[in-house]
């Protein structure tokens, strides 16, 4: 089964937080699983750490993101000028230029997302939690 994590999956992960919910955790041991982060979490995580909105204990990651990927073997995804239009023209009622991308990607790749993030479902897209 192929899934795009939303932003906070693989922070959650990284740090064994009791956030995760363990059908996510079995899904993502499951190394018959592709598991796939994209750019647009990349960049939205290393904007929050420069920001200061994680925690100081992600600098570690928060410095080589693709290097922590890696290591939990997640493949990342790239943005696309077709994930583009589709994440700027949805007529969704959602702001969160990250979340769009990632819905958009969701879709166009027909992969579930997941996430604990309810907004998602303005996007009816396929979530997983």
């Amino acid at each position: 089964m192929n899934c795009l994590l939303d932003t906070h999956v693989p922070l959650w992960w990284l740090f064994d937080d009791s956030h995760l919910v363990e059908t996510v955790r079995r899904l993502l041991r499951d190394a018959e699983n592709e598991i796939l982060v994209s750019s647009a979490s990349v960049w939205e995580i290393a904007s929050k750490y420069r920001l200061g909105k994680l925690p100081q204990a992600s600098e570690e990651v928060a410095e080589d993101i693709p290097a922590w990927l890696e290591k939990a073997q997640f493949k990342p995804l790239s943005i696309t000028v077709t994930h583009a239009q589709l994440a700027g023209s949805w007529k969704v009622r959602h702001r969160d230029p990250f979340d769009r991308m990632l819905a958009a990607q969701s879709r166009l790749l027909d992969i579930p997302l997941i996430t604990n993030d309810k907004a998602f479902a303005l996007f009816e897209i396929e979530t997983i939690w």
